[in-house]
């Protein structure tokens, strides 16, 4: 990645546009116990604090006041192709040394999974920004949702999408992608360069 794509990728990024100033007081945090003792006495609440939490063993997460996503794997999935997991940590590309390289005209879909531990995880969010030459081209945000801890890591599969098609279509890309949640505490950011192709590589 040039230092000017650098630049582009943190000015233009939305996300990074709302964040205010100034520090937000969101309040007292309470491990997932204190959590359940809070408020015990309304049982409209506690059942909905036990849905939430489902069949999580609290003696085996402890008395942890912060929730972490722990991202297990990213994968591009493509009909008749081979799944294309992407490496974690992800290394630092440029556009001769791109992560990956898709098809243009490609039916694909992304699949993650990750873990929740320490405490509950609120309005966690799926961002991905996408330039070329400098120009921002996409910008995906989805809500995933609330989570749990658990053992068991969560899968979560994005609505199927096409890759562009055509001359100006093709080249290089420079992306951020990012895990956030409700607080602003963010559990991946990675910049990385890609490519589509008029056909896919062949292997070597």
């Amino acid at each position: 990645m040039n230092d000017r794509e650098g630049e582009e990728i943190i000015e233009e990024d939305e996300d990074d546009k709302l964040k205010p100033e100034g520090e937000v007081d969101l309040g007292p945090r309470f491990s997932i116990k204190e959590q359940l003792e809070k408020d015990k006495d309304d049982v409209s609440l506690r059942k909905w604090k036990e849905q939430l939490l489902g069949s999580v063993d609290l003696s085996a997460i402890g008395e942890s006041k912060e929730a972490e996503v722990k991202i297990q794997s990213l994968t591009i999935q493509c009909p008749g192709r081979a799944d294309l997991v992407l490496p974690l940590p992800f290394t630092k590309t440029s556009k001769s040394n791109s992560l990956f390289a898709i098809k243009e005209g490609s039916r694909y879909r992304l699949r993650f999974s990750f873990i929740v531990v320490g405490n509950i995880v609120s309005g966690l969010k799926y961002t991905n920004t996408v330039w070329k030459t400098g120009v921002r081209v996409d910008h995906t945000k989805k809500m995933l949702g609330t989570f749990s801890p658990q053992k068991e890591p969560y899968v979560y599969e994005m609505e199927e999408e096409v890759t562009p098609s055509g001359m100006f279509a093709r080249g290089s890309y420079s992306a951020r992608t990012k895990f956030v949640d409700d607080d602003g505490k963010c559990f991946l950011d990675v910049s990385y360069h890609f490519e589509i192709q008029k056909n896919w590589a062949t292997p070597s």
